[in-house]
């Protein structure tokens, strides 16, 4: 009689992950979730996503700067991403990529703090943290 093998579950692996939020009056401290970068070194995963809330940006901070808030936000995604157009950085190694988007940089766009996990996949992850940390109540992710 042959012995069943057993399975092997697939290996949960670690990532670290910042939530970036925009803090439209420093001075006043409040802040807004925008957007999460998420680091899987073992599964070569970097990737930002970004979903701000312009309404409620705007109604903290109603002379916000949304262009210069939008092209930040757009400058970490692509330097996640790798895009060489984007900045000087993205020819950096991943894990040297995370830590320049992770490192305090700017007064309105700021990085909180750096946390851990273990995944099984890490775009899955990226979208429930977004889904967790960033989306409003009703709002969509649109910024796939």
């Amino acid at each position: 009689m042959d012995s069943p093998e057993l399975a092997t579950p697939p290996a949960r692996e670690p990532f670290a992950y910042a939530v970036i939020r925009v803090v439209p009056r420093v001075e006043r401290g409040e802040c807004l979730n925008v957007g999460v970068v998420l680091f899987c070194r073992s599964r070569r995963f970097l990737a930002a996503r970004m979903a701000p809330d312009w309404r409620r940006l705007l109604a903290l901070s109603p002379r916000l700067d949304v262009p210069a808030v939008e092209r930040r936000l757009d400058l970490i995604a692509r330097v996640c991403a790798g895009d060489l157009a984007a900045a000087p950085m993205a020819r950096w190694p991943q894990a040297e990529r995370f830590g320049w988007v992770v490192a305090p940089a700017s007064t309105i766009v700021q990085p909180g703090p750096v946390h851990a996990g273990l995944t099984l996949d890490p775009a899955a992850t990226l979208d429930r943290l977004v889904a967790s940390m960033v989306l409003s109540e009703g709002q969509t992710d649109s910024a796939r």
